[in-house]
């Protein structure tokens, strides 16, 4: 079940951090409710926050493989 909700989890981040990264979503919005000097410090949260969670999917997949 751990395994489970670990890969769920990678996912989901993975697919946001995706979004928020390569489409203008996010910076939408933060324009939208006046938050726009945040949009230069996206980089520095977004990028590692996708690697970590396609890192986090990889490990999901690869401990169930070999535990199941």
């Amino acid at each position: 079940m751990a395994n489970k909700k670990l890969l769920g989890t990678g996912i989901v981040g993975t697919i946001i951090s995706a979004l928020c990264c390569f489409t203008p979503v996010l910076m939408i919005l933060l324009t939208s409710v006046g938050l726009s000097a945040a949009i230069g410090w996206l980089d520095y949260v977004l990028i590692p926050a996708l690697v970590f969670f396609i890192g986090l999917t990889a490990f999901a997949v690869f401990r169930q493989k070999n535990l199941g």
